[in-house]
């Protein structure tokens, strides 16, 4: 079954590159695979409402901003806020699209899915090699009553530029000194253990492949391949779980007037909310060059702020709060 679901996703993002090129002019986006699977579908949405054809490849945020800075794609996706200096060297408008949040996922055999409990100082010793076994007392510790198996650990990271890597070492440098000191912040880590693995879809397909493994990825890819997910422990003390509910909990106390909309979501205030989540942004050229294909793809995301919600909310993603929507669009759209 696993199989097919990931057949099934690998068709969905075929499919809608396939249709968008059989558009006469149709807009090309690259970058986040975090962002994929809700731009892929307001994409057929918005199509078949006679909106213009939208060809998203997911491919990483690093590959997301490159491509828009060298002006090889109409728009970019990037989970990581582009770099002030850089928005205006490239004369590119940026703004949040959506919320949502990654969850770190396991294959720990014998421990059902979401019993598993970690705070960020374990995660952050588990991902730099310093905890190699799942019966590690630290882990028991936090587990009374779970049989946690004497089986090593396997860390699967995202390889090369990764707005989820960027995700979780931000979260984990505002908890781990030993982190923030060795690791640091960066969509690309020196990670001292472990494999690399294609974003959140390699994660996704390698972790249940792999007994005692861990990684992590973007919640949708979780939930269509029904992956065992983690309780972390939030800024309020309490172990949650990832879903919308948690994240939107996480969105509700975000500072959204910082510059460029650069908000940062992790390990935010309040009981129920999860500590790894995350704007996505748009990157959307203004060069005079790029003009007919950027007021497309401002088209597109005004439509989805109108239409998109529903389907957001369906892909266990978290709608901007309507002020930061009615901002954008007065700001870029109108």
């Amino acid at each position: 079954m696993r199989a097919i679901r990931f057949a099934l996703m690998a068709l969905a993002i075929s499919s809608a590159g396939v249709t968008a090129g059989r558009a006469e002019t149709p807009v090309m986006g690259t970058g986040s695979a975090f962002a994929a699977p809700i731009y892929i579908k307001w994409a057929e949405q918005m199509k078949a409402a006679k909106g213009p054809a939208i060809n998203y490849q997911p491919s990483g945020s690093s590959v997301g901003q490159l491509q828009v800075l060298k002006g090889l794609t109409d728009f970019g996706g990037s989970d990581v806020p582009m770099d002030d200096s850089k928005l205006k060297e490239g004369n590119i408008r940026q703004f949040p699209t959506v919320v949502g949040g990654y969850a770190v996922v396991v294959n720990i055999p014998g421990v059902s899915a979401g019993k598993l409990r970690l705070t960020a100082p374990v995660l952050a010793d588990i991902f730099m090699g310093d905890i190699k076994s799942w019966d590690d007392t630290r882990i028991v510790q936090l587990n009374p009553g779970l049989a946690l198996p004497s089986l090593p650990i396997s860390l699967l990271y995202h390889a090369g530029g990764s707005g989820g890597t960027y995700a979780i070492s931000r979260y984990l440098s505002k908890i781990s000194t030993a982190w923030r000191d060795r690791m640091g912040i960066g969509m690309t880590l020196s990670w001292p253990v472990g494999a690399g693995v294609k974003g959140s879809y390699g994660a996704a397909s390698t972790v249940p492949m792999t007994p005692g493994g861990i990684g992590y990825a973007e919640l949708s890819y979780v939930i269509a391949n029904n992956l065992a997910t983690v309780q972390l422990q939030n800024k309020a003390g309490r172990f949650v779980l990832p879903n919308g509910s948690s994240f939107a909990a996480a969105a509700e106390t975000g500072d959204w007037s910082v510059p460029n909309y650069a908000v940062d979501l992790t390990d935010m205030p309040g009981e129920h909310a999860w500590p790894i989540v995350t704007a996505t942004f748009a990157l959307v050229p203004r060069s005079p060059d790029k003009r007919a294909t950027s007021a497309a793809v401002l088209e597109f995301f005004k439509w989805a702020f109108t239409h998109g919600d529903p389907t957001a909310r369906s892909m266990q993603f978290v709608p901007l709060p309507s002020k930061v929507k009615a901002d954008i669009v007065k700001n870029f759209m109108d």
